[in-house]
C-alpha cells in the first residue's frame, strides 16, 4: 500500500470515529481546544483552566476570539463543564467522554 492511501484511509477512519461520537459538527478550532482540555486531563474530574488549554500546542495559534467562542461552543454541547462550586474559567472533560 503506498503512503498516500494510508494516509487516506487513517483519515477516513479518523472522520467516521468523530462522527460515532458527535465530533464531526465541531469546527478546527473547537476540536483542537477541545483535544487540548483532554490531554490536559490526566484523572476523570480534574479541573482544567482556560489558561492552561491556551497556552497548549494544539491551542495556542487559535485567535483569542475564536478560542473563546470555542470554549463557549464546548460548554453548550456538554463536551466541556462548569464543575458546582470552581472558580470561573475552570472545566472539566465530561467524565463518560474520558472512558
Amino acid at each position: 500500500m503506498d503512503r498516500l492511501r494510508a494516509i487516506f484511509e487513517l483519515r477516513d477512519m479518523l472522520r467516521q470515529m468523530e462522527r460515532d461520537i458527535g465530533l464531526d459538527d465541531l469546527s478546527a478550532a473547537e476540536k483542537d481546544v477541545f483535544q487540548a482540555a483532554h490531554t490536559l486531563t490526566e484523572t476523570p474530574g480534574q479541573l482544567v483552566q482556560s489558561e492552561q488549554i491556551r497556552h497548549h500546542p494544539l491551542a495556542s495559534h487559535i485567535a483569542q476570539a475564536t478560542f473563546h467562542r470555542a470554549l463557549k461552543t464546548l460548554l453548550e454541547l456538554g463536551f466541556l463543564e462548569r464543575p458546582m462550586g470552581a472558580k470561573a474559567k475552570h472545566y472539566v472533560v465530561r467524565q463518560d467522554l474520558l472512558a
